[in-house]
């Protein structure tokens, strides 16, 4: 079968930042069967012009008087059952040895971690085209790379990875909501006002159970936080 999945990300700043000002960074992507997706894009074209929000609609931009939107936003993605997946990799900044392991590179380090975003959900004989939010690497050759290391990885399946533009994509623009949403959790945010804090609330009702990380068997809403120093 042929596959999208649309990438995006929350902090990677803070593997380098001196000043970081949460715990947590967060790498999230949106699965789909390949055949489902102009359905998939107008539905949520729709459901924006149903409410009138003509612009990129992302997480930051989550506000009272567009909580309905966002509200309903989250109830799609959940009514589309597992034809519609999210999965994201958390990372605890704390626990990552940049010298030790990513060659002191933070940028290195990132993809690293993108890397294994991907590669567990990968599956033999199938196509897969990765589309990342579009973000200015020092080297040019990030993604390529990311791709012949993914494809060396499982040479049973193929996968291209592309940058697109968020604000062309509402796909992405869904995967910004939902990471925004674990990066909320996962960094405890105490001061993200009262739509952010109604929207997190009422994914998490629909979940069942806050978001935590989950077993890899888990196809609706993965999360997947990394353990860099071992342990059980």
């Amino acid at each position: 079968m042929n596959f999208d999945v649309y990438c995006d990300e929350s902090g990677p700043e803070l593997l380098c930042s001196k000043k970081p000002k949460a715990q947590y960074l967060v790498i999230g992507s949106l699965w789909l069967p390949e055949q489902r997706r102009e359905e998939f894009k107008t539905a949520l074209h729709d459901l924006r012009n149903r409410h009138r929000v003509g612009a990129e609609f992302k997480w930051r931009k989550a506000s009272s008087s567009r909580l309905s939107f966002y509200r309903e936003c989250v109830d799609w993605f959940f009514a589309t059952g597992t034809d519609l997946r999210f999965r994201a990799i958390v990372v605890d900044r704390t626990k990552i040895d940049l010298v030790k392991f990513h060659e002191g590179d933070a940028e290195l380090g990132f993809y690293k971690f993108y890397y294994q975003l991907l590669l567990h959900w990968t599956r033999d004989c199938n196509f897969y085209r990765v589309f990342c939010d579009y973000k200015s690497n020092r080297l040019p050759s990030r993604l390529k790379t990311l791709e012949t290391c993914l494809n060396h990885a499982n040479l049973a399946s193929d996968l291209v990875v592309q940058a697109v533009k968020s604000d062309e994509s509402v796909l992405l623009q869904l995967c910004d909501v939902l990471i925004g949403i674990t990066q909320a959790r996962f960094n405890q945010a105490q001061n993200i006002g009262p739509a952010k804090t109604e929207l997190l609330a009422h994914l998490e009702q629909r979940l069942g159970h806050p978001v935590k990380p989950t077993l890899l068997s888990e196809q609706k809403f993965n999360v997947f936080e990394i353990r860099p120093g071992g342990g059980w």
